[in-house]
């Protein structure tokens, strides 16, 4: 394989751009997957992947002195390098004679007044859009909170072409990406973010208030990838989820409003922003567990666990439907809506199956172990059918209220145990017809599991039969603080009697709170707190009932 040849740069204040000669076909070893450009300075290296024989990468002076070189990759591997050019800062030319100072002086002298005068120009300028901003968010805090309604792929006064444009081609994006993102591109400018909801591997959610065009404020949801980034494939990664939810439009599936790339200082990389609805009721494995454990315990009839069933396997039908798998279905990874609708959520590990009905895992990744499939685990295949598998897993976590699966079982000794024909048990006070519906999805052969849409019909056929009173389990989830509740109240969960503000914390728990929206980090212990029922405590029948309830997370 030829090293590339005639390596040019041209470097400005703000783009460092090179181009290379394209191989020939005759001169590559298989076909041409990209090119590898490196850069040493001072001692250390780095090097990214582009598509095409140029580059762009953002300057502002810290390329220079810098020494660069190309090589050409396939699928054998990467080719010899080219010859290194190094990067000079320009010189400029010394004066050949010492005269003019006059009017050198009086020059460099009204250029500084323009500039003091631009300067404060801007700054009153700015103060005066910051003034107009807090006037509108002083407006919204003393107002009642806006039923919004999102529409996925809409325009909100995006960032500018140019300055898009040339952030994505230092990222490496590739055209098919940038034109997916083109219409959903928001300018960081629009955003003021709030308060931490919840955090994991890929990065923190953050309530913020996004500015639209018609001068209201939203409140929005907003993803922000990991700082630490160390490459533009995590960037990537980030922006494709986000094309990907730009496809969807379903009641139970979450829809993207936008993303924003966030510049910081003494960063090399932007940090992507996802802007999503701002879901009330936060994920529904926080909102099961606080049904068993919060504060104040809420019942939750079993009608009610049908339906958030329904909803996620109406969700997952249709992202089926649309060729795609998902591979962390979940009930952290499922939204409560204002109206206690569910939807599905969190792309992070899902991929289009773009040939074929599956999708190998190729690299190193950290995956939720207990809701992956058994043809998952021992050869990283995935397919709709080890969605099915994580649906029914799900499933268990509704009818257990938010309990963890596989209780007692190590991660590392998953595979053995369902390898040897093991299964989550049935949970108690759960249906035989509902039992039955979720141990079919564990089936060890993919093909013999149920589709999203016959598990519809099943679980639209078990949700018809039930009965319309309450059942018998909500009795156990009866606030009995003192005073009591009002006749007919007793068992109804905080959003039923219309109260506002409710306790979505358990006891002895750390977790953030803010608003309308809760999200648990996790028990410090796993006795549960008492006091809430009296000083002698519960009564001796309930006793076990309470102690069944508490889980170990």
């Amino acid at each position: 394989m030829a090293a590339p040849l005639n390596l040019t740069v041209q470097l400005t204040e703000q783009q460092l751009s090179f181009r290379w000669e394209a191989l020939e076909e005759e001169q590559l070893n298989g076909v041409l997957w990209g090119y590898r450009v490196q850069w040493e300075l001072g001692g250390k290296s780095q090097e990214l992947q582009f598509r095409e024989n140029k580059a762009n990468l953002s300057s502002e002076g810290q390329f220079f002195n810098a020494s660069f070189r190309v090589s050409a990759c396939t699928a054998v591997g990467c080719g010899p390098w080219s010859p290194p050019v190094m990067v000079l800062p320009a010189q400029a030319p010394r004066p050949r004679a010492q005269r003019g100072h006059g009017w050198v002086a009086l020059l460099v002298a009204v250029l500084t007044a323009v500039m003091l005068g631009l300067l404060i120009a801007m700054l009153i300028r700015r103060r005066e859009k910051e003034t107009q901003f807090g006037a509108v968010f002083d407006d919204v805090s003393h107002r009642a909170e806006p039923t919004v309604s999102f529409t996925a792929a809409r325009s909100f006064n995006r960032q500018g072409p140019e300055i898009t444009e040339s952030t994505l081609d230092c990222l490496g994006i590739s055209d098919e990406l940038k034109t997916k993102l083109e219409d959903v591109l928001i300018a960081q400018r629009l955003l003021t973010l709030g308060h931490m909801l919840g955090k994991g591997e890929f990065g923190s959610v953050r309530e913020a208030h996004m500015k639209m065009e018609d001068g209201s404020v939203q409140k929005v949801a907003v993803k922000v990838l990991k700082s630490d980034i160390s490459s533009s494939c995590d960037v990537e990664q980030c922006l494709r989820e986000a094309a990907y939810m730009k496809e969807f439009h379903h009641p139970n599936v979450i829809q993207l409003i936008g993303v924003s790339l966030q510049r910081r200082p003494q960063q090399r990389l932007p940090v992507p922003m996802v802007i999503l609805p701002f879901m009330k009721h936060g994920d529904l494995h926080t909102f099961l567990l606080m049904s068993r454990m919060g504060g104040q315990p809420f019942a939750l009839s079993l009608q009610t666990l049908v339906q958030f069933m329904l909803d996620i396997a109406r969700g997952m039908e249709y992202l089926s439907s649309k060729n795609f798998i998902h591979r962390d279905l979940a009930a952290r990874n499922c939204m409560l809506n204002e109206d206690m609708t569910v939807c599905v959520a969190d792309f992070g590990l899902s991929k289009k199956i773009y040939s074929g009905d599956y999708y190998r895992q190729g690299s190193a990744s950290k995956l939720p172990v207990k809701w992956i499939a058994l043809e998952s685990l021992a050869d990283n295949i995935y397919t709709t059918q080890s969605d099915v598998w994580a649906f029914g897993v799900t499933m268990w976590e509704i009818m257990t209220r938010g309990q963890t699966p596989y209780p007692g079982v190590e991660n590392s000794e998953i595979y053995e145990y369902l390898i040897k024909g093991g299964r989550l048990k049935q949970p108690p006070g759960c249906l035989d017809d509902i039992y039955n519906i979720m141990y079919s999805c564990w089936s060890p052969n993919p093909k013999g599991r149920p589709a999203f849409q016959q598990l519809i019909e099943q679980l639209e056929g078990v949700g018809a039969g039930l009965p319309l009173g309450r059942g018998e389990e909500e009795l156990l989830y009866v606030n009995l603080a003192e005073g009591g509740e009002q006749e007919g109240q007793a068992g109804a969960a905080p959003w039923q009697r219309g109260e506002e503000d409710w306790p979505l914390m358990p006891a002895g728990a750390a977790g953030a709170t803010g608003g309308d929206y809760r999200y648990i980090i996790g028990p410090r212990n796993t006795t549960e707190d008492y006091s809430r029922v009296g000083p002698s405590g519960p009564p001796p029948q309930q006793e076990e009932e309470e102690e069944d309830a508490v889980v170990d997370v």
